[in-house]
């Protein structure tokens, strides 16, 4: 019950507010929430347990898909169970060190979800343009390593978040009108110079998305050329086929990312019901459909998953 009792005075908290003007509707909000987060969670740990289970399934390719299917339920994972809660029970409440803590590790996994993206583009390349020595340049010990470094590269460029937005004082009023604890909402709860938070945010996000899309960019623009030169339109499609699954992730990623930032500094015009909804649902979609669009675009993880799913 403390949570009821919390007031927006309190020192030692924050008050997330849910989604503002549509508090009465929590409720019924929480149905596709909830649902979206259990589809999400079924999915990815679907692909964690048949790709550990299945020999075959020990390839470059499918250790990304694993890699993401991680991200996908640690970024998820931080944002919407407190959502439900302040949906269900009205507890609003969020210490300010347990709100930094949710800030860091929710833009973490979002930094390590765009390398990953990336590290699957560059697979796609090697795939596609140089396949004889795909085995060589892409192992599983490289991908490792790919891997670690994005973590590597998310903590040391998200860490400075939580510690620059620790040193400011904060308003006496710390209602904050989301869901979350979203870097630019924390912001504006600090009635100090908030320019250099301001500042490192905004170029810490166009600095890993624009290097990010112009790498993956790079990649699409090398395959499309590689493609161009193959005579036979059979072999057209079957080489595009192998990238539309990474394109339709990356479509349903980096979209709703670049719009939701740039809506919470620029977008004075849109409700605010309007972006916090957007900002949500840019985390259950994509990890809700990730799973289902590389199980139904991979024949031999859905060869997998239909074998497991027909013993049960």
């Amino acid at each position: 019950m403390a949570a009821f009792n919390l007031t927006p005075s309190d020192p030692s908290t924050f008050i997330l507010n849910g989604i503002p003007g549509l508090e009465a509707a929590h409720i019924w909000i929480s149905i596709p929430f909830s649902t979206f987060y259990v589809i999400s969670l079924l999915g990815n740990f679907t692909i964690l347990f048949v790709v550990s289970k299945e020999q075959t399934l020990h390839k470059p390719m499918f250790q990304l898909l694993c890699m993401l299917a991680l991200t996908d339920i640690g970024m998820s994972s931080c944002v919407v169970p407190k959502a439900l809660c302040i949906f269900w029970f009205r507890s609003k409440g969020i210490t300010v060190d347990g709100c930094l803590t949710q800030l860091f590790f929710f833009n973490t996994a979002m930094t390590v979800e765009s390398a990953i993206l990336v590290t699957m583009a560059f697979d796609r390349y090697i795939a596609i343009c140089d396949p004889l020595r795909y085995a060589t340049i892409l192992t599983n010990a490289q991908i490792a390593k790919l891997g670690l470094l994005g973590l590597i590269r998310a903590v040391l460029l998200v860490l400075p978040e939580p510690l620059l937005l620790r040193r400011l004082p904060f308003c006496p009023n710390r209602v904050i009108p989301h869901t979350y604890c979203e870097h630019m909402a924390v912001v504006k709860m600090s009635c100090g110079d908030t320019r250099v938070n301001r500042t490192y945010g905004l170029v810490t996000t166009f600095v890993v998305i624009m290097l990010d899309l112009t790498l993956i960019g790079l990649s699409y623009g090398l395959i499309i050329r590689a493609v161009l030169r193959i005579s036979s339109k059979k072999a057209h499609r079957k080489a595009l086929n192998t990238c539309t699954a990474h394109v339709c992730v990356m479509l349903m990623f980096y979209t709703p990312f670049l719009f939701s930032t740039l809506t919470h500094r620029y977008g004075q015009y849109i409700a605010a019901h309007v972006h916090i909804l957007l900002a949500n649902l840019y985390l259950l979609v994509p990890p809700m459909l990730n799973p289902i669009i590389y199980g139904v675009k991979t024949k031999e993880l859905r060869d997998k998953v239909g074998k497991y799913t027909c013993r049960m």
